[in-house]
């Protein structure tokens, strides 16, 4: 399957998501796990504010997946909706080393989407979440919360929060 074949599906897969309201969240509404800030910011201008930060921040960005550009594609409407992919190997070996499925949950992804109000959110997996899932112990701890620690102000930084 092709990168393009993969964005279409993807954000068809979205966006009737979305018809159905189940993509309508607000803060409050995101499920355990996630953590979600709102943004002062267009979705556009969170997104690349967020790749920035990553890329000053000594990570990369591995991809950014634009779930509404799919949609399109699949004659579908879907708000602004964008997945960055990105990390940093020296962050997330010692999780997969700890216990290798971690990976299912790296590297790190972060969603800038704009809900039904127009109001753009920055949603990301809460690194202790993580670590709680795949029954990481306290070897990595400090690892973890260096982690999360990391995607706050990231998330800080993009959000203009």
């Amino acid at each position: 399957m092709n990168r393009r074949t993969l964005l279409v599906i993807s954000g068809a897969a979205v966006a009737a998501v979305c018809k159905k309201g189940r993509a309508e969240m607000t803060s409050s509404g995101v499920q355990a796990g996630l953590m979600t800030a709102k943004s002062k910011f267009g979705a556009r201008e969170t997104a690349d504010r967020l790749a920035s930060a990553v890329a000053a921040g000594g990570m990369t960005v591995f991809a950014r997946i634009d779930h509404a550009a799919g949609a399109r594609q699949a004659g579908l409407e879907l708000a602004p909706s964008e997945l960055l992919i990105f990390g940093n190997a020296k962050g997330g070996t010692a999780l997969m080393q700890a216990n290798p499925v971690v990976g299912i949950d790296l590297p790190l992804k972060a969603l800038v989407w704009r809900d039904g109000s127009g109001t753009v959110w920055l949603t990301y997996n809460d690194p202790h979440w993580i670590a709680r899932r795949h029954g990481l112990d306290t070897a990595v701890a400090a690892r973890v919360d260096s982690m999360a620690a990391a995607l706050a102000a990231l998330a800080r930084d993009a959000t203009g929060s």
